[in-house]
Formats: structure tokens, sequence, C-alpha cells
């Protein structure tokens, strides 16, 4: 299997398991954010993305907000992200951080986009 169809084939299963938003500006599309959910208790934010003319004006906010008022995103035990700089975006959006850090484990490969 070659690396452009396992890309696909990922593609083609996200759908069934995310939840995509996108905040569209005098027709062109501005904002881009994607949740990781299993539908029943759990949901990971993964991609947030704002145009650089677009940031700073609310428009994060608006998609959260979009977002979050999904139907597949009521009722979660937990929706979970990552960032670096952003946390004053997501606050507003009932994020904090974790509870209990104890609980939670992970696989970090930061090289994995890296050319051989």
């Amino acid at each position: 299997m070659g690396e452009g169809h396992s890309a696909r084939h990922a593609r083609s299963r996200d759908c069934r398991f995310a939840v995509y938003g996108r905040l569209y500006v005098g027709g062109r599309q501005v904002a881009f954010a994607r949740v990781v959910t299993d539908h029943a208790t759990f949901a990971y934010l993964c991609d947030v993305f704002v145009l650089p003319p677009y940031r700073g004006k609310g428009y994060a906010h608006a998609l959260l907000a979009q977002l979050f008022a999904s139907e597949s995103l009521q009722g979660l035990r937990r929706i979970m992200l990552a960032t670096t700089d952003a946390h004053h975006v997501y606050r507003p959006h009932g994020f904090k951080a974790l509870s209990n850090p104890g609980l939670f484990m992970e696989v970090h490969n930061p090289d994995v986009y890296r050319s051989a």
C-alpha cells in the first residue's frame, strides 16, 4: 500500500469520525476547524486555522461557537485540545488546564513529518 493510498484512506475514514467547521467572509473561506470524535463520549479539537489577514478579529471565536453548537458534539464527557499559544482563544469556550493530568499519557513522535 503506497503512501498516497494511505492518505486517501485516512481522509475517507476521517469523515465518519470528524466534525468540520468552516467560516466564510464575502464568499471566501477564511477559517477552518476539525474535531475528531467518537460521537459518544470524547472529542479532540485538532485543527483550528484562520488566514493571517483575518486573525485577531473574532473569527476563531465565531467558528468555535458554530462548531460546538453542532449536535454531534453535544453530551460528550470530554473535549480536548493542545495549544502552544492560543489559550485565550479557547478559554471562553470552556477549555481549561487538565483537571487530572496524571490520567493522560501520549505517544509523541516529533519527527514523524521530517524527510529521511
